[in-house]
């Protein structure tokens, strides 16, 4: 190849980089414009309209990028449940080998301003209210679900043993996620309560169930958006 044709070469690759950015950026406006509509409307009352509306972009454009509302609201989903996955597990990461850090680090990552929003709340149960008639969302939800609880469960086996508690791992685990679940949808209802109250309200089962690794903090106050 001559060095003339290098350029055009190198200029073409960067168009192709540009478009499918562009075409990336896209997906990402029209999955968040989902996001706000199920916040706001619900599930039933969300149609490609107002997502097109609130992703500023025409109807055709939604139809290119996803063809039908159904693939469309299955991307925000897994949208939703990656972003999930990948925050509480790069928390995981951080929070060291101590199991204590660990849970504590995993119960936090619930109450991160990047994950519990107001918005996401409501479209988690947008979600959750179809997924019993709507296997694919069943399907995304419960395979994050078995992740996480699984690794919940590993870490409050190791606490079992480590504080001679006298529990049983696999149902106090059911239990702290069905917790923070309720949380998540006190939170939703705006009934008041704020996210560090929640978190502290979450820390304080921590410290009732395994004394012998964590104590109470006290809150902040501070509310989700």
């Amino acid at each position: 190849m001559s060095d003339t044709a290098r350029p055009r070469a190198t200029q073409a690759d960067g168009s192709q980089k540009g478009r499918k950015a562009s075409k990336e950026t896209r997906r990402q406006q029209l999955i968040e414009a989902t996001i706000d509509s199920l916040a706001k409307r619900g599930y039933s009352e969300t149609t490609l309209a107002d997502i097109a509306d609130g992703a500023e972009m025409s109807r055709g454009i939604v139809n290119f990028h996803f063809e039908s509302k159904e693939k469309l609201l299955v991307a925000t989903l897994q949208f939703m449940t990656e972003e999930y996955a990948g925050h509480w597990e790069a928390t995981l990461e951080k929070a060291g080998v101590r199991p204590s850090d660990q849970l504590q680090a995993l119960v936090a990552a619930d109450f991160d301003r990047k994950i519990c929003t107001r918005r996401k709340l409501a479209a988690w149960c947008a979600f959750w209210g179809e997924a019993k008639s709507r296997p694919t969302y069943k399907a995304l939800c419960g395979a994050q679900d078995r992740t996480y609880q699984v690794t919940m469960q590993s870490i409050v086996e190791i606490l079992k043993q480590e504080g001679g508690y006298s529990y049983d791992s696999a149902a106090l685990t059911l239990a702290m996620c069905a917790m923070l679940e309720g949380l998540w949808f006190r939170l939703m209802m705006d009934d008041g309560l704020t996210r560090e109250a929640a978190h502290q309200s979450a820390g304080s089962f921590l410290a009732s169930v395994f004394p012998k690794h964590f104590a109470e903090t006290a809150p902040t106050q501070e509310r989700p958006t």
